[in-house]
């Protein structure tokens, strides 16, 4: 099988992580020359790996639809919060995604709930599970507009099958 027919190949078959590796095998031959066949394999599936996880990644972040790309290193523990480092880190690890608990951040306006919403959102997207982000006034806009054109149930269930659901009442 010719090179192009066999990248074509991984391409109809939706490889396209392991077609661009061995393309770029081909075009750099004696970068690869002393690898043998399991070990230049091995590359051209991790790449697909990488590829479909981001791949994932990015369809999550457009899913949940974030109104704050905000990161994990990025929050600043000084600010007179009163936001603990350690409970903090505990809400990162992701445990009360997958023990099925729920988060509520309150404080007074302007003290960051937004962004900290966000920032778990974030980390969660990060971990694999699936994140909305609405306003509540949205959401219920929404819901209202789907009970009165037939759409609610299937609404309610695609909200049902998200990890994550952030609610700001901003």
């Amino acid at each position: 099988m010719q090179n192009d027919a066999l990248v074509g190949q991984l391409r109809s078959l939706k490889l396209t992580g392991m077609a661009d590796a061995l393309e770029q095998q081909l075009e750099q031959p004696a970068t690869h020359d002393d690898l043998g066949f399991l070990e230049r394999l091995s590359l051209l599936t991790d790449r697909e790996a990488c590829s479909r996880s981001n791949t994932r990644v990015a369809r999550l972040l457009k899913t949940a639809q974030l109104k704050i790309q905000a990161q994990p290193d990025d929050v600043n523990y000084s600010h007179p919060r009163g936001l603990k480092k350690s409970a903090f880190a505990a809400l990162l690890s992701g445990q009360w995604i997958s023990g099925h608990q729920n988060v509520f951040l309150t404080g007074p306006t302007g003290c960051g709930k937004t962004y900290l919403g966000c920032v778990l959102a974030t980390q969660a997207y990060r971990q694999g599970y699936s994140v909305r982000y609405f306003r509540t006034s949205r959401l219920l806009e929404t819901l209202s507009i789907a009970h009165h054109d037939g759409r609610f149930s299937r609404l309610i269930a695609q909200l049902a099958r998200t990890d994550v659901l952030v609610l700001d009442l901003c």
